[in-house]
């Protein structure tokens, strides 16, 4: 019985099965090579003739055993099966005959790769029914399974064999259990070829990956599954394969790819919703690399290139102005996609905007992509960010609903104009490690600290020096001694308190800045503490599990210690605030009258005054500083070597030791620069502070629930109307004991972790309300008058009160 193959294509538009030439007699030489017969033969034959006819008039004349030669033509073994003219053999050519194929190395090899080619033109040829005696995947797997001195010789084997054009062929019948084999023996074949070499013999491969690539667009068109797949093969091989003229590989030969992929991606950026898909986007990316690479390489002017490229010489002069072209018509769709999902996101439609975000995910790896080809051309950076500034609210919503700890999104630092706090703070948090969310005090991963509150920092230091890191990273299980409390609310309460005892100025770690109080920075004199650098490694690494863990401590570091951290350079502006008569006195100086200076009204030298354990000495800013008077031309230098020593040399290995803690948790150094590159300083501030802005008192209303009362209770109305006339500061004690949070999040109380509980007990109404800050639990029982809570409430809102409760 036929099968119905109705739904397949047809075979006659395939150039591998189409005759190549007309049917004509033709007149051809064989040459004779690596045989006992140095010489050549002149053979008459019809196009229509078959190898095998031909094969039969050598054998008359040579007497070679047909097991010990093989015919070739252009690089390609021809097959008994075909004819003349299906191997493109024309009048004149010269065939070339390859004798004692015992002789090879890999005869076995050599003779069953040949089987394999025979058997798929006898299938091609069959009509059905028919019976097939032999699996062509199974041929292929004994082939590609067979022990080799060397898989390149292997490799070369199959592809001279004819194989790929055989498969091809195979995969272009109308019968579809033929297709169905050369689709399953294609796949192998790649996934064999692959596994048989080495990594850094991965390129070896390519040309016959190429070559079915080749193929298969000619015989079965770009969108054919079984192109697409092999196309995507050859790309995840370019990281591994040298490119250039130089190469086995040249540009004209992935470029087409180049082409293809973009068309594909302009067009589907408009077509489809959700746009190109994340395969066709990651293959574009793997041919245009390589591309790039050799260009950028062989230009011979430095920098971008220009766009006009008439008076530059070179070999890719054609490839670079397509480039340009396929740069501006990519960067045009994807502004146009991100202002139709920036429409989605704005609009007033009950849509979930956050799926629908999501389905734009790939949209990053896009855009890496272009910002990539941007840096080919002069201006064309400036071209690409300012189209995404122009969707910043689109491209801000992807990198907090897309983003993946996974993928590299350095390339966003590079404008973090086009971000905003919730988009840089997300790629932050991303370098941290994920906390464990379990809340069983049980769980044996977590480090456990018992804490005496009148020794906490002493104590504190001590078990988290002899601490494994991954019991850190794993989670904390704090408790004070002699108090029952344990859970969420005891480690936020921890965190604010040893936080606010490390940056105490008494203890001489850290400094505060004179313009702003609450804004911190290393000590110079903290040396007075033999291990003053533990603890500041130990103080990066309560910072690191403070973002790790979510909670703001009320702590903020000043921009000279923040640029520090991000590996910048101290600048006059950045000693605003932690110096402002060094600050005045360094502006003076520079904007002074030159004259002036050069007449030494100064009266000064490179040299700096330092204070160092109750005594002061001079240091030289430079060698033999001493002697060296600032004038009018130097004085800039002056200004920049006295901030470096006086914020920068003084504290490096401060500094240094805290970062080192900050890296341990995070499990690399490199990612502790990356996190503060990634944020500015005002980033910081909110995210260890939290909220400047004063609790609004509704906010907080709508962010809690109620169990016991009813939200039209008496005691409920006489709460909130009690904590809307609170100060600024008793909300915050009240918050605090209610949470052991006193800092909200920037987001309010919409970024806690959970929402507050309002509980109604039993109690008589002579006791004070009680907290369970793990739950965010607030426990009152039914007061009688509004004047009673609020003297309840008026207790517990005092700073000895409120900051120091039981419950957890």
């Amino acid at each position: 019985m036929r099968e119905d193959n109705s739904a397949l294509p047809s075979s006659s538009s395939s150039p591998i099965s189409a005759p190549l030439r007309p049917l004509r007699p033709l007149e051809f030489a064989v040459i004779l090579t690596n045989v006992f017969l140095d010489n050549s033969l002149l053979l008459h034959a019809d196009s229509s003739d078959t190898i095998k006819s031909v094969h039969d008039k050598i054998q008359v004349i040579t007497g070679i055993p047909v097991t010990e030669r093989r015919l070739f033509y252009g690089g390609k073994q021809l097959h008994w099966e075909q004819t003349l003219a299906e191997c493109g053999v024309h009048n004149f050519a010269e065939l070339s005959l390859v004798g004692r194929m015992r002789s090879t190395k890999h005869p076995k090899a050599c003779e069953l790769i040949n089987e394999v080619v025979s058997f798929i033109f006898i299938m091609c040829k069959k009509i059905l029914p028919f019976n097939v005696p032999v699996s062509v995947k199974l041929m292929l797997v004994e082939f590609w399974s067979m022990n080799l001195e060397q898989a390149s010789e292997h490799l070369h084997m199959f592809s001279a064999s004819s194989a790929p054009t055989a498969l091809v062929m195979l995969y272009m019948s109308p019968l579809r259990m033929n297709r169905s084999a050369a689709y399953e023996a294609i796949i192998h074949c790649i996934a064999s070829i692959k596994s048989i070499l080495p990594m850094h013999m991965h390129h070896e491969c390519v040309p016959i990956i190429l070559e079915f690539c080749k193929l298969l667009k000619g015989a079965a068109g770009i969108d054919d599954p079984l192109y697409r797949l092999c196309r995507s093969s050859l790309g995840a091989m370019m990281e591994y394969t040298q490119v250039g003229k130089k190469a086995k590989l040249e540009v004209a030969d992935i470029f087409p790819f180049v082409k293809e992929l973009a068309a594909k991606l302009s067009r589907d950026l408009v077509r489809c919703f959700f746009g190109p898909s994340l395969v066709d986007i990651s293959d574009f990316s793997s041919f245009v690399a390589p591309v790039m690479r050799e260009i950028k390489g062989c230009f011979s002017i430095e920098g971008p290139l220009i766009e006009d490229l008439c008076g530059v010489p070179h070999v890719y002069t054609d490839e670079v102005r397509n480039l340009f072209g396929i740069f501006h018509d990519l960067l045009s769709k994807l502004k146009w996609c991100l202002g139709k999902l920036e429409d989605h996101i704005n609009s007033d439609l009950k849509e979930d905007n956050d799926t629908l975000c999501i389905g734009f995910c790939h949209y990053l790896e896009f855009m890496k992509e272009l910002n990539s080809i941007s840096k080919i051309f002069n201006g064309f950076e400036g071209l690409f960010w300012e189209a995404i500034k122009s969707r910043k609210g689109a491209f801000c919503k992807l990198v907090v609903k897309c983003a993946k700890m996974s993928e590299d999104y350095s390339w966003i630092f590079e404008c973090k104009e086009v971000t905003n706090f919730e988009a840089r703070r997300h790629l932050a948090m991303m370098m941290l490690p994920k906390v464990n969310d379990d809340d069983d005090d049980d769980n044996e991963e977590q480090h456990e600290m018992f804490i005496d509150r009148s020794n906490l920092l002493a104590e504190s230091f001590e078990y988290m020096k002899h601490a494994d890191i991954d019991s850190l990273r794993a989670g904390l299980f704090i408790q004070f001694k002699n108090e029952e409390a344990t859970g969420p609310g005891v480690l936020r309460e921890w965190f604010f308190l040893v936080s606010q005892a490390i940056f105490n100025p008494q203890n001489v770690l850290f400094v505060a800045c004179s313009n702003d109080r609450r804004r911190f920075y290393p000590n110079p004199a903290s040396k007075v503490d033999p291990v003053h650098l533990e603890y500041f490694g130990f103080t990066g690494k309560v910072i690191a599990l403070a973002l790790t863990h979510n909670i703001q401590v009320g702590i903020v570091f000043d921009r000279l210690f923040f640029m520090q951290l991000a590996g910048r350079r101290i600048t006059l502006e950045d000693i605003r605030d932690a110096d402002p008569l060094l600050y005045n006195s360094c502006k003076q100086i520079l904007e002074m009258d030159p004259e002036l200076v050069d007449q030494d009204a100064l009266g000064l030298t490179f040299v700096h005054e330092v204070e160092e354990l109750g005594t002061r000495k001079t240091v030289d800013l430079c060698i033999d500083g001493k002697s060296i008077a600032v004038n009018s031309e130097n004085r800039r230098q002056y200004v920049d070597s006295l901030i470096q020593h006086r914020f920068v040399i003084s504290v490096a290995d401060q500094v240094e030791h805290f970062a080192k803690g900050f890296a341990d948790i995070m499990g690399c150094r490199r990612l502790q620069k990356s996190f503060f590159k990634c944020l500015e300083p005002e980033d910081l501030d909110w995210m260890l502070h939290g909220s400047e802005s004063a609790i609004p008192v509704d906010d907080w209303k709508a962010y809690t629930k109620y169990v016991g009362f009813k939200e039209t209770d008496d005691q409920i109305s006489w709460f909130w109307k009690i904590v809307g006339e609170m100060t600024a500061e008793q909300k915050k004690i009240l918050l605090f004991f209610w949470t052991s949070i006193k800092y909200l999040p920037v987001e309010g109380f919409r970024g806690l972790a959970s929402w507050l509980y309002i509980y109604k007990t039993s109690e008589s109404c002579g006791r004070l309300p009680s907290s369970h800050t793990c739950f965010s639990r607030l426990s009152f029982p039914a007061y009688p008058t509004s004047d009673v809570m609020r003297d309840r409430l008026s207790i517990i809102t005092q700073e000895h009160v409120g900051c120091s409760f039981g419950t957890g």
